[in-house]
């Protein structure tokens, strides 16, 4: 039998695809740098479907790419030729949310935007969020450790993660889905395959903390003359605003970029060099905090938005510069992170650095002000030029930051890890893998390059 038909007599004929068209959607991910030809596409319907395709593909010597909402932006989530892909969309169920222990079951294909309806039905908060809402899913968000705004009060979606289900390489279902609080019992299996990528497991469920809904918000989108201005203006907000909730940055050009791309007019009287949206949440109105916050910290000159529909429109402008500069060309998109006392240093440095190491390259950046997480996006080299990466990657290593804050290490900085974590941590990391997936059936070539012989 050959490994199409075995594997569809598992998910069933019509969630087996080998058509180029039916496979397409699946075989390039969101930035279009990434990506190749599946032998065949997978969309089991639970966890024993997982269990089972993965029995197959091992009995079979084929290796596994897991995919969520393909909402993946470093080639984590995509074939590099001939693997089997592995959708987990079906498995979308949301289990009632239960409001005493603030916790509810979710599965790998939910996406966050009905993890977060479900929340608010039952006057809870998912307490993440990020652009990508509509169409990333649970599984994914997990996987790759994501982050997003709000992680700057709330944490990444690790800090969320009570417990997991996952189905390891040789088939097996480990589940941890009970919600105790206090469970030391043995080595903490879901902390491990967090941010793992889809390496050392496949997600099939997750215990989902959930956080108080706080009804009231409102934000101010302040223009300043410098990054330091921003890191002083953060400083207050943290001191002197209790319910800061989020805050983010983008620069002028960034901003020029999205107005053009949304075909709207410029909300921004006082054009500056940087802009520092921040939002601020409560169980009562906040506006008088932030206000207070942004008068001590002699700002004059900031946009509030008090309601829903001018929040909204102040978050476009930070949310819209991926879709902006995706339609710009083919971005390089580097998501890394930088200590506050050298992010300065490191925006100016950055588009000089990537235009001397690719003449013509154009160097858009964005992020979240709170945690030091910049998102580097690059404008002009081929995809497969990698030398304005490389040299920014070199200066986030000199700054003392890390190459990767909240997307994932996947295909595109996996040779990079060594250099970001040492030989002695990267040792152990294949150890684990090893231990977990002596075949190297899963996501082969993401996180860890082939070792060395």
């Amino acid at each position: 039998m050959d490994l199409r038909q075995a594997l569809a007599n598992v998910v069933g004929e019509r969630h087996a695809l080998e058509d180029p068209e039916l496979r397409a959607p699946y075989e390039r991910d969101w930035t279009g740098r990434f990506g190749a030809p599946a032998t065949v596409v997978v969309r089991p319907a639970n966890t024993a479907e997982v269990a089972e395709v993965l029995r197959v593909c091992g009995d079979l010597g084929t290796t596994v790419v897991p995919q969520g909402g393909n909402t993946g932006l470093v080639g984590a989530s995509v074939p590099r030729g001939g693997e089997v892909l592995l959708s987990l969309a079906r498995l979308d169920t949301i289990g009632e949310v239960d409001e005493a222990l603030g916790q509810v079951t979710v599965g790998a294909g939910a996406t966050l935007a009905a993890l977060q309806a479900a929340c608010r039905a039952a006057g809870k908060d998912a307490g993440l969020d990020f652009a990508a809402r509509d169409s990333c899913t649970i599984g994914g968000v997990v996987a790759c450790d994501a982050g997003g705004a709000r992680a700057l009060r709330l944490g990444t979606a690790r800090a969320h993660v009570v417990g997991l289900e996952a189905v390891l390489a040789d088939g097996s279902v480990v589940s941890r889905l009970q919600g105790l609080m206090k469970d030391n019992a043995g080595y903490d299996l879901p902390a491990l395959l967090v941010g793992s990528e889809g390496t050392l497991g496949v997600i099939t469920a997750v215990r989902w903390r959930t956080t108080a809904l706080l009804g009231s918000r409102v934000a101010a989108l302040v223009p300043v003359a410098s990054v330091t201005a921003a890191a002083e203006l953060l400083a207050a907000l943290r001191a002197e605003a209790p319910s800061l909730d989020s805050c983010d940055f983008f620069l002028d050009d960034g901003l020029e970029l999205v107005v053009a791309y949304q075909q709207r007019s410029n909300p921004v009287r006082d054009r500056a060099p940087v802009y520092v949206l921040a939002e601020c949440a409560a169980r009562t109105d906040p506006t008088d905090e932030l206000a207070a916050a942004l008068e001590r910290a002699g700002i004059d000159d900031a946009l509030i938005a008090d309601d829903t529909t001018s929040r909204e429109g102040l978050w476009r402008l930070r949310e819209g510069h991926t879709e902006a500069i995706n339609a710009a060309g083919v971005p390089h998109k580097l998501d890394v992170g930088i200590p506050l006392a050298q992010l300065e240093r490191f925006l100016e440095a950055v588009p000089t650095i990537a235009a001397e190491a690719v003449p013509g390259t154009r160097a858009i950046l964005f992020g979240h002000l709170g945690d030091g997480n910049v998102h580097v996006n690059l404008l002009g080299p081929d995809p497969n030029d990698e030398r304005a990466d490389d040299a920014v990657l070199e200066f986030v290593l000199e700054c003392g930051g890390t190459i990767s804050a909240e997307h994932g290490v996947g295909i595109a900085k996996a040779r990079w890890l060594e250099r970001a974590r040492g030989e002695a941590e990267v040792a152990a990391m294949r150890a684990v893998k090893q231990a977990l997936d002596p075949a190297g059936l899963l996501n082969p070539g993401a996180v860890l390059v082939e070792a060395r012989v």
